[in-house]
C-alpha cells in the first residue's frame, strides 16, 4: 500500500516539475489517483500558474476542488464540461471570474445537473 501511495506521489512531482521545467500552460494530472488537490503543488507552480489554461484531473478520485484551486488558475479558460456531467457526487463548481469560452457558456447549462457558478461574459475578476 505504501509503495502504491509513494508511487502515486512520485508520479504527480514528475508531472509537475514537466509542467514547470517545459513553460507548458497545460497540467496533467490524470490517473494520480488524487482524493484531493495537494497543496504542496501550489507553492511549486506559483511562478507559472498565471499561464497554464488547461488541467487535466481525468481518472482520479476527487471529492472536492478548493476555493484555493479556483483563485490559482484564475486564468482556465476550457472546461471539460462532458466529463462534470458524468460526476454523479459533483454538487456544484465556483468558475467565476475564468475567461470561459463561449462554447462552454452555451454547452455546460444543459448538460450538468449541478451548480456551476459562472460571471458575466467579460467581467474582471475582484480587486486585489
Amino acid at each position: 500500500m505504501l509503495k502504491k501511495m509513494g508511487e502515486a506521489v512520485a508520479r504527480v512531482a514528475r508531472k509537475v516539475n514537466e509542467t514547470v521545467e517545459s513553460g507548458s500552460d497545460t497540467l496533467d494530472l490524470a490517473e494520480c489517483k488524487l482524493v484531493s488537490f495537494p497543496t504542496g503543488i501550489y507553492k511549486v507552480l506559483r511562478n507559472v500558474s498565471g499561464q497554464i489554461h488547461l488541467i487535466t484531473l481525468a481518472n482520479n478520485e476527487l471529492k472536492s476542488l478548493t476555493s484555493k484551486f479556483m483563485t490559482t488558475f484564475s486564468q482556465l479558460q476550457d472546461v471539460p464540461v462532458e466529463k462534470l456531467a458524468a460526476m454523479p457526487a459533483l454538487r456544484s463548481i465556483n468558475l467565476r471570474f475564468n475567461p470561459l469560452n463561449a462554447e462552454v457558456r452555451v454547452i455546460a447549462p444543459p448538460l450538468i445537473k449541478f451548480d456551476m457558478l459562472m460571471s458575466p461574459e467579460g467581467a474582471r475578476g475582484p480587486l486585489p
